[in-house]
């Protein structure tokens, strides 16, 4: 599993964090309990499974629900 950090453009409200948090949950390789929209900071936290999904993948997720990606952190754990 790897643990991803995306930094997202401002949320402005808090329906933008459950459906930003809805989509991504429904993606096979995501950890759905990993799952963490952070309203205040703007920023979504997950874990993924790179070998069933890529940060990119993620990340066009978000983008096609209108929220723009600012920046994206992948760890990589052993």
């Amino acid at each position: 599993m790897n643990k991803a950090t995306m930094k997202l453009e401002t949320l402005t409200c808090p329906s933008c964090l459950q459906k930003i948090e809805r989509a991504l949950k429904q993606l096979t390789g995501v950890d759905h309990d990993s799952v963490k929209v952070l309203f205040n900071a703007s920023k979504v936290k997950l874990n993924f499974n790179e070998q069933q999904i890529t940060i990119d993948a993620i990340k066009k997720a978000i983008t096609d629900l209108g929220y723009e990606v600012m920046s994206a952190k992948v760890k990589e754990e052993a």
